[in-house]
């Protein structure tokens, strides 16, 4: 038998918030996958980005090889000819002690500034840092600062302050100083291993040239052993190429007489610096040499020194450590002056 129920009519249902669902409970599957991913995420490395190449770099150098084309806003620098003064020293001012020290660190091409202080400023060690600072912000000098050596002594490092020329201060020099024309005159640092000991040549000089115009000697000019070797090899030179089949040794004896250097033990002695100087008003000249003897000096090397003649100078410590390496002969040591 059919019975027909009656049916209602669907509602239409108001929407809801969503229900939140409880999350699910991690299985083993789930937890398996996260230390997995965790394992993945450690081994990874860190993005850090790539430094720029140097050509990734605006304006960075060009490659060597390749020419640099200079745009419209970039200056081109005006190289300075020789002899020639650049523009910021045009009109330069000097005072009479620039000068005087200018063409002190020329002619022995480095000097301590001590030494400066003392000969030039009457000991104003400050008033020359002040000229010194100006000079160097002009181009004028470069300023250094060296080790002292230690000849195997410890304790603490002794710092010496030395200024040399540029080759601008070089230029300027010869034209402003009033030097001799064939005064010569350097410029830069060449060995600073040797700074200290041709620092002490010019401390030799003042006291050499101090008896020097005791004397009556005037116009002092100075050549260095870079001067002095140049022209004795180019005498040597000269003679061997006018007359190839000379005795090399008859060569170096009469180069040695042409330059009134000693020649002792086969070999032409040169001095570290000859001091040139005018007498009786200039109507004759004069010349002495001078050496600076350090501790590195052998034996025979000083012997050699003894013999020339030159007039030897040597700081108190060095005196002592030669002294003890030549016991034998210890009246060597008799004409040596203490700088």
């Amino acid at each position: 038998m059919r019975l027909d129920l009656p049916q209602e009519l669907p509602r239409k249902r108001s929407p809801e918030a969503p229900r939140s669902v409880p999350p699910l409970e991690a299985g083993p599957l789930e937890g398996r996958r996260e230390r997995m991913a965790a394992r993945i995420a450690d081994r990874r490395v860190p993005n850090i980005p790539h430094p720029k190449r140097e050509t990734d770099v605006p304006h960075a150098r060009p490659r060597e090889g390749r020419p640099h084309k200079l745009g419209h806003d970039q200056p081109v620098e005006r190289r300075t000819r020789r002899n020639e003064i650049p523009p910021q020293m045009v009109g330069l001012s000097l005072r009479e002690e620039e000068v005087k020290a200018l063409s002190e660190v020329g002619r022995f091409r480095v000097v301590a500034t001590r030494d400066l202080a003392d000969s030039v400023y009457d000991g104003n060690r400050s008033q020359l840092q002040r000229d010194l600072r100006f000079l160097e912000q002009k181009g004028v000098v470069e300023m250094n600062s060296v080790n002292a050596r230690r000849d195997g002594h410890g304790g603490k490092v002794e710092r010496i302050e030395v200024v040399t020329l540029t080759r601008e201060g070089r230029n300027l020099v010869r034209q402003v100083a009033g030097l001799p024309k064939d005064q010569q005159l350097y410029a830069g640092m060449v060995k600073p291993r040797e700074v200290e000991h041709d620092t002490q040549i010019y401390r030799a000089y003042r006291k050499q040239a101090e008896q020097i115009e005791k004397k009556g000697g005037t116009n002092l000019r100075v050549q260095l052993d870079f001067e002095l070797k140049s022209d004795i090899q180019k005498a040597i030179h000269a003679a061997r190429k006018a007359e190839p089949e000379r005795d090399m040794a008859e060569i170096k004896q009469q180069v040695a007489q042409q330059f009134e250097l000693p020649y002792v033990n086969d070999g032409i002695q040169i001095p570290d610096a000859r001091i040139e100087y005018d007498m009786d008003q200039g109507s004759r000249t004069g010349h002495e040499d001078i050496e600076v003897l350090t501790a590195a000096y052998r034996p025979g090397h000083l012997r050699n020194k003894v013999q020339a003649g030159f007039h030897l100078y040597a700081s108190s410590s060095d005196r002592a450590t030669l002294t003890a390496k030549i016991e034998d002969d210890q009246h060597l040591m008799e004409n040596i002056l203490e700088l």
